[in-house]
């Protein structure tokens, strides 16, 4: 496989960007011209001694603003660890590089819609969770790599690179159908990675969980719901458990995906917004498209759905259960497990109900396993694909079940347990594993939701607590005003990162300039002049008891009628995109 280079002298002139390999002895630079926005290959000698020099970590690709084009690289890194010998990286600052020298040849306007989408590649490379690394393929599991054809195994990383996982893909265009160029760029994926070292009877083995977050049908909590027209789920997420020991190597691969029909949430202001399905297109189409291709990618299915089986959810239980049997397909199997009514009251032990009852697919799926030799010993043959209403909290504590149960398995294949032993009983490794996996649901989360993942009590603990319930209901609240207030710029800035939306600077009409409606200012602060109004009267009582009730009752029906015209209208209230037309299904 050719490796991309690892650090980078970054050369600045007036006319010319220069990107220099360090330390591999190379004497070729890419120059990027920042008038022509043309990229060739030159050699160092060609870089002036007047230049600006810095150093870099990687270049994720380029961007067009209002002011023109900008070069995104990465500044400062993190190691993550060593994957099969290859070190595995976590990209940690971020600069955004404009090619123009200035943009005073801007108006006001566009300065200020420039500014909004320098803001909204930040809030995406801020956002916590980009890895990546030059000499092996992180977007790929263990087993698809394993089964690759010789010029497969040749391909640059830009070119074997699982698309739904590349999340520079976008910003990487001009690189693609240069070959010449791949060298200088490398894929970037999101979602979360640890890498551990272990030890269990004296035998030191590493241990890692990898969950690749997929760039088709990203975006925030409300606003991304179920699959597009191609069959993309939304918040879908592949985790991939690895185990190395003594040169074998173990995986064991799960997914993680939105209700795959068309469905929506839209963000109302109320603290839960009814779930409305589509009754004009055919679920069943986008379905099938779902699963054929994941049946392609993994094999068998086993759907683990665990929303609850009465009230708003139900109606969404109900459709993805005929949608199963209506498809007819023998690779597929469905489970519904009501997790809030069966772990109620902290019954957090009926969980084991749902692992007794896909214990033996799980046995027949198995997971991937190469020997020391090299020879592929084992191969997963299925996949469970766990839902929740968010794919996160409730998903997330099943997934950890099923990884420990196939750890269990694959540690005692490799003589690193004992016949008889659990990992349970080893209490260094045990909180190790479930901290690692309570920290994926908080990485998972905070991408999608907006705030650390609910329920991670139990998965690093093994119990719920008290604190973890108050822990709960402060994320509870902060995800309430981030989804309400919050995600529609969240939602621009990824539909602008992985370019969902594109800048025309010939053509150049902002919109980002919309104006608000008139219910946005008025009804609040009625309501908070009424509210006000109603506790002064309190406070201050009139001449007579009978006058100061008049006044309270007056201010606090304005108050309460006016709360209500805003919850009526709460669509108008929340921040909603701007950049896309999100699907209108209901």
């Amino acid at each position: 496989m050719a490796s991309t280079h690892e650090r980078f002298n970054l050369h600045t002139t007036p006319e010319k960007f220069y990107l220099e390999p360090c330390g591999d002895g190379s004497d070729e630079v890419l120059a990027i011209d920042r008038v022509s926005t043309e990229m060739t290959l030159a050699v160092r000698g060609d870089v002036p001694a007047s230049a600006d020099t810095r150093t870099i970590c990687g270049l994720i690709g380029t961007i067009r603003l209002v002011a023109g084009m900008y070069l995104c690289v990465i500044t400062n890194k993190k190691k993550v660890g060593d994957l099969l010998g290859h070190a595995v990286w976590k990209a940690v600052d971020f600069d955004i590089i404009s090619y123009k020298k200035t943009i005073l040849h801007l108006t006001d306007n566009q300065m200020q819609d420039n500014k909004t989408f320098m803001s909204m590649i930040n809030n995406v490379l801020h956002t916590d969770g980009f890895y990546f690394a030059t000499d092996c393929d992180l977007t790929h599991t263990l087993q698809r790599l394993a089964n690759t054809s010789p010029e497969f195994q040749e391909m640059s990383l830009m070119e074997r690179g699982d698309q739904r996982f590349v999340w520079n893909g976008h910003l990487l265009r001009e690189f693609v159908a240069r070959p010449e160029l791949h060298k200088y760029v490398f894929p970037v994926v999101h979602g979360f990675i640890t890498m551990k070292s272990s030890c269990i009877n004296g035998k030191v083995f590493e241990w890692s969980v990898i969950s690749r977050r997929s760039c088709f049908r990203a975006g925030v909590r409300y606003y991304v719901r179920g699959i597009d027209s191609e069959g993309h789920a939304a918040n879908y997420v592949e985790t991939e458990q690895i185990v190395q020991y003594n040169g074998a190597k173990a995986s064991f691969v799960q997914t993680r995906g939105s209700i795959p029909f068309y469905w929506s949430q839209r963000p109302n202001l109320k603290y839960k917004p009814k779930p409305q399905i589509s009754k004009t297109v055919n679920h069943l189409d986008g379905f099938q498209k779902h699963f054929d291709s994941q049946i392609i990618l993994y094999g068998r299915q086993v759907i683990l759905n665990l929303i609850n089986q009465k009230g708003s959810e139900m109606p969404l239980e109900l459709i993805f259960d005929k949608m199963v049997t209506s498809a007819r397909n023998s690779m597929i199997k469905y489970i519904a497990f009501d997790f809030h009514k069966e772990c109620s009251h902290m019954r957090w032990h009926r969980l084991q109900m749902l692992l007794d009852m896909v214990a033996e697919m799980q046995s027949e799926f198995g997971y991937f396993l190469v020997d020391a030799d090299g020879k592929v010993v084992l191969n997963q043959e299925g996949i469970f694909r766990s839902n929740c209403m968010d794919c996160l909290d409730r998903t997330n504590v099943i997934q950890s079940l099923l990884a420990s149960r196939s750890l269990q398995s694959q540690l005692q294949r490799m003589r690193v347990l004992h016949m008889g032993q659990h990992i349970q009983e080893q209490a260094d490794f045990e909180k190790m594993f479930k901290n690692a996996w309570a920290d994926n649901a908080d990485a998972c989360a905070k991408q999608y939701a907006g705030t650390g993942a609910l329920k991670t009590d139990f998965t690093r603990t093994g119990k719920r607590t008290q604190l973890g319930l108050l822990m709960d209901g402060w994320n509870s609240m902060v995800r309430y005003y981030k989804n309400n207030f919050c995600d529609g710029f969240r939602q621009d800035s990824i539909d602008f990162f992985l370019g969902n939306y594109a800048v025309d600077e010939a053509d150049w009409s902002s919109p980002l300039q919309e104006p608000k409606d008139w219910k946005f200012l008025t009804f609040p602060i009625i309501m908070v002049v009424a509210f006000s109004m109603c506790i002064i009267c309190l406070l201050m009582a009139g001449e007579t008891w009978t006058e100061t009730l008049a006044y309270v009752l007056f201010w606090g029906a304005a108050s309460v009628v006016t709360g209500g015209l805003i919850l009526f209208n709460g669509r108008d209230f929340v921040d909603a995109p701007k950049l896309v037309q999100r699907e209108k299904l209901d």
